[in-house]
C-alpha cells in the first residue's frame, strides 16, 4: 500500500508532465480553444473523482488484490497459479484486467444510465492530456467497483494490480496526448498498444467512429471484437471532436460537466445516429 502511495503518483506526474510539454512544444494539432478554460474543468473533475472516490470506497483496487490473496479467494488462488507461477498470474490477471476495462468502456457507450455519465469526456471539443482526466466522479467510482470485482473474482496478485493501474493512467495520459507518432514507430506500434492517433479516432463527432477503438492500453481487443477503425473518415489535423449535440459551454465549465449526466437536453444515447 505505501509502494503504491509513491510510485502512483510519481508516475503520473512523471507522464503527464513529459505529455504536456511535448504538447506545448511540438502539437499535433493547434487548434486548442480557451485551453484555459478546458484545463480548469478537466483538472477539476479530476482533484473531484479522487476525493469522492476516497470517500466512497474503503478500499481501492490493490488493497482488494490483498484481501484476496490472503483470503485465498479468485480463480488464480483456488487452482493455485499464483502460487505455482507468480509471472504466469500475473500476466493472465494483466491481460484479464485489461479486458475487462475495454469491456467496461464498451458497456459505457451501449448502456443508456452509463452513457450519461461517460458522456461527459466526450464533450471535449480537444483532445490533449487534460482529458485523460475527464470523467465524472460517480463514473470514476463505479469504474473502481467493477476493476474491484474483477480483481477479486480473478484472485488477481497484488503487484499485478499495482502494475496494471499505473500502467493504465500512463497509457490513458499517453493516447489522450496531443501527439503524433511518426508513422514507422506508430504503424507497429499499434498492433500492441493504443496510441494517440488510434484513440482520437474514438473522440471524433462521427457516431460511427466514436463507436470504435475503445481500447485504453493493449490494441488486441478492438481488432478480436471487430470494433477496431484504422482511419478516420477526415484528417486526424482536421476532423471535428467532441458530441456536435451538446453545447460548448458543456465542455469548458466544471459546474454544467457535473451536472451534465441529470439533464434532460442531453438525453443517454440509444443507437447511433448517420454520420453527417
Amino acid at each position: 500500500m505505501e509502494l503504491e502511495a509513491l510510485l502512483r503518483p510519481f508516475v503520473f506526474i512523471s507522464v503527464f508532465g513529459i505529455m504536456a510539454v511535448l504538447e506545448a512544444f511540438m502539437p499535433f494539432r493547434r487548434d486548442n480553444p480557451l485551453r484555459h478554460q478546458r484545463w480548469f474543468a478537466n483538472l477539476g473533475l479530476a482533484v473531484l473523482s479522487a476525493v469522492f472516490l476516497r470517500l466512497a470506497l474503503p478500499f481501492l483496487a490493490v488493497a482488494a488484490a490483498l484481501w484476496a490473496k490472503w483470503q485465498g479467494v479468485g480463480l488464480l488462488n483456488w487452482f493455485g497459479l499464483a502460487s505455482v507461477s507468480p509471472f504466469l498470474a500475473g500476466t493472465l490477471a494483466f491481460v484479464l484486467l485489461d479486458l475487462a476495462i475495454w469491456f467496461q468502456h464498451w458497456a459505457s457507450h451501449k448502456v443508456p444510465v452509463l452513457w450519461r455519465l461517460h458522456k461527459v469526456h466526450h464533450t471535449d471539443t480537444h483532445v490533449d492530456v487534460s482529458t485523460a482526466l475527464r470523467f465524472h466522479p460517480i463514473e470514476i467510482t463505479a469504474s473502481m467497483l467493477w476493476k474491484i470485482a474483477v480483481v477479486v473474482v480473478v484472485g488477481a496478485p497484488p503487484l499485478a494490480v499495482l502494475i496494471f493501474e499505473i500502467l493504465l493512467n500512463a497509457a490513458a495520459i499517453f493516447n489522450h496526448a496531443n501527439i503524433s507518432l511518426p508513422t514507422w514507430a506508430e504503424r507497429p506500434l499499434r498492433w500492441l498498444i493504443v496510441t494517440p492517433d488510434m484513440h482520437r479516432i474514438h473522440h471524433s463527432v462521427r457516431p460511427a467512429e466514436t463507436d470504435s477503438n475503445y481500447g485504453f492500453n493493449l490494441s488486441i481487443w478492438d481488432r478480436m471484437f471487430g470494433s477496431y477503425t484504422a482511419a478516420a473518415k477526415d484528417p486526424q489535423e482536421s476532423m471535428q471532436l467532441g458530441l456536435g449535440q451538446v453545447e460548448p459551454l458543456h465542455s469548458r465549465s466544471l459546474l454544467r460537466l457535473i451536472a451534465l449526466p441529470f439533464s434532460r437536453s442531453t438525453p443517454p444515447k440509444s443507437k447511433p445516429s448517420p454520420d453527417p
